[in-house]
């Protein structure tokens, strides 16, 4: 490995990511998960996707050495969404079940401090209805978060729609401007019933990206200094 340690669990070598493991320096471990989905005429359908890993990745730069990203799973619970050909989508139960052999993985692995974080809206709901029992199983500082709950009010006024996040709206619109432009299609984004998208500029985009990973950086590290614990449910008595 060079001096610019690798963020990406699965740029390792196994003896390198032992070697990390045994020195005590890795503490925490982000799943980003997502969709690849249509997000209008304007935007990729890799859009979930690429944002979620966009700001874990910042994150764990920020927090280098001490933090992997362990991409496993890009699509996401997008039945929504597949009256629109090219939408990919799990179900529910099979989601929910490559979510838990990815965490079951990294916790075998070593780590106690498992930030799941979610670039999607349909996989909220499902993933909050079991995350007291992936608590009773796992028994470590296992928390979900969908990237954009770090913004708040305030962070709208940015925007000209004062909406966060919103379907390919001007939010994720500013957000692709700011660092994926190649996936911005221009000449759409005026093409379309939804005035919102043309509304986005990258400048408050890349604002609000600095802003969440200020924020989710340190959520996480406080989650490693153990001042952010979820504990376990109890089980019944």
């Amino acid at each position: 490995m060079s001096d610019s340690k690798p963020i990406l669990l699965h740029k390792h070598t196994r003896k390198e990511f032992r070697t990390r493991f045994a020195t005590g320096e890795l503490k925490a471990c982000i799943i980003p998960i997502a969709a690849i989905e249509q997000h209008l005429e304007h935007l990729e359908m890799e859009h979930d996707w690429r944002s979620a890993t966009h700001i874990a990745s910042q994150v764990a730069q920020r927090l280098s050495p001490n933090v992997l990203v362990a991409e496993g799973v890009m699509a996401g619970i997008s039945e929504h969404h597949m009256s629109h050909p090219g939408t990919l989508t799990l179900s529910p139960a099979t989601f929910l079940a490559v979510l838990t052999d990815l965490i079951d993985s990294v916790v075998r692995a070593g780590f106690k401090n498992v930030l799941v974080l979610n670039g999607h809206g349909g996989n909220i709901i499902p993933c909050e209805a079991v995350w007291d029992q992936l608590l009773r199983r796992f028994q470590v500082n296992l928390q979900f978060l969908p990237y954009w709950n770090v913004l708040n009010r305030e962070d709208a006024e940015l925007l000209e729609t004062k909406s966060i996040p919103g379907h390919a709206q001007e939010f994720e619109t500013a957000f692709a401007m700011a660092v994926f432009p190649e996936n911005v299609r221009e000449h759409e984004l005026s093409n379309q019933p939804d005035p919102a998208p043309a509304l986005a500029k990258p400048e408050a985009g890349q604002e609000l990206i600095n802003r969440v990973v200020d924020r989710v950086s340190a959520h996480l590290e406080e989650m490693i200094n153990g001042k952010s614990v979820v504990a376990t449910p109890p089980f019944f008595p």
